[in-house]
């Protein structure tokens, strides 16, 4: 029986269903009934639901010792910072428990560099419609309106250019002398999967270079196999100076990271940031299982692959529809946008046995588990489709 929701501070709208067992791609309510987990617990869980390897890992350490201070060498942490190192073509890394957490110390980060070059009031250029997480400064780099009102007054220091625009950011340079950053997210997530023109994060690496400024890539959605590489910049030719990382590196456990090169991270020094849970034993087996399979399951490839055959799916079931305005992929981020408003898609989908979110007002977003089998990622096609039909036709029958 559920507990009363009074309890808890109402901050979601909940579709009523309730999930007790998982397993790859798959959720099952208490009544036994199966859901497909289209959305990955929002691009949580990358190896799907109660993978092995990772469930294997936490159990261990579970059996041997949760939490030591930071105070303490916590070998675990090392050796995950040394993977996530390799993998990432960066120097260092520190470890906190969420995106929102990662993206705070790369700002803290970026505000000590301006510090250091002897500029006041360092300034960081962030994207309209970017989404950064809920603290208050990571709530105030994101471009949504919505989610920063009634929270104001939002903290100074930030400088708002459109996302894909580097003639936009070439102005910004000529005349804001205390900008030392920019913090973008590779492709965008929660304002519906907007994929950039190839030719934009390498722009942003040479502008940075100029100006002497350090690139942030936010990661935390795009991360972690879910592009197509490791990490979506790895889809070009050049290295960020700061990139965050959480969602997928715990798969279900809480963990965030931010990664630097050694010349920015070891402006963070002694007494200068630090997290009592950040980087603890279990979360760093999580993690440390997490990249490994990943890399051993050449799992960024089999995303590419698996995108492409859902992206070629969705194409010949609903290119045509007249409801829907475009579908659009880079790996196993997916949306379909849709030409009208369908907040409402979610809980009718779950009524199909199928998760996904709604981004944007009308962008259906998919995140699928990058595990999946050709047979399942052809009934996540289907899947889609029924409860797109379903809903079109609805949307069609409702009075005016």
């Amino acid at each position: 029986m559920s507990m009363h929701t009074d309890a808890l501070m109402p901050t979601y709208r909940r579709i009523p269903v309730e999930f007790v067992r998982g397993e790859g791609p798959w959720l099952y309510d208490r009544d036994g009934v199966r859901y497909f987990d289209a959305l990955s617990g929002i691009a949580v869980c990358g190896l799907g639901h109660s993978h092995p390897a990772v469930s294997a890992a936490i159990r261990h350490q579970a059996e041997q010792l949760l939490h030591v201070s930071n105070l303490y060498r916590i070998p675990a942490q090392e050796q995950l910072a040394a993977a996530l190192a390799r993998v990432s073509g960066l120097d260092m890394a520190f470890f906190c428990n969420s995106g929102a957490e990662a993206n705070e110390a790369a700002i803290k980060l970026a505000r000590r560099y301006g510090h250091a070059r002897g500029i006041d009031q360092p300034s960081i250029i962030v994207m309209d419609g970017a989404f950064h997480g809920r603290t208050m400064a990571t709530l105030t780099a994101s471009g949504n309106r919505a989610i920063q009102a009634g929270f104001e007054p939002l903290l100074k220091g930030f400088v708002r250019a459109p996302f894909a625009d580097v003639a936009a950011l070439e102005t910004i340079a000529r005349n804001n002398p205390n900008v030392v950053a920019i913090l973008v997210e590779p492709i965008q997530g929660e304002s519906g999967i907007r994929i950039p023109p190839p030719e934009y994060l390498p722009a942003l690496r040479a502008l940075c270079d100029r100006h002497n400024w350090l690139l942030m890539l936010d990661e935390v959605q795009t991360g972690n196999g879910r592009s197509g590489r490791y990490f979506a910049y790895q889809h070009h030719d050049f290295l960020p100076d700061v990139v965050t990382t959480a969602k997928g590196l715990g798969n279900g456990v809480p963990i965030g990271a931010c990664l630097a090169t050694q010349q920015a991270g070891q402006l963070m020094q002694p007494g200068s940031h630090g997290s009592t849970f950040g980087g603890n034993l279990l979360a760093c087996a999580a993690g440390l299982a997490v990249v490994n399979t990943l890399e051993r399951g050449a799992l960024a490839e089999r995303a590419t692959e698996l995108g492409a055959r859902i992206r070629a799916g969705l194409e010949a079931e609903l290119g045509g529809a007249d409801y829907v305005a475009e579908i659009r992929h880079q790996g196993l981020l997916l949306a379909i946008e849709l030409k009208d408003s369908c907040t409402e898609l979610p809980t009718l989908a779950s009524t199909q046995g199928l998760l996904l979110n709604v981004t944007a007002e009308r962008v259906v977003r998919l995140l699928p588990p990058l595990i999946l089998t050709d047979s399942e990622a052809d009934e996540l096609v289907q899947r889609v489709v029924k409860v797109l039909r379903l809903y079109a036709a609805d949307e069609r029958t409702r009075p005016r």
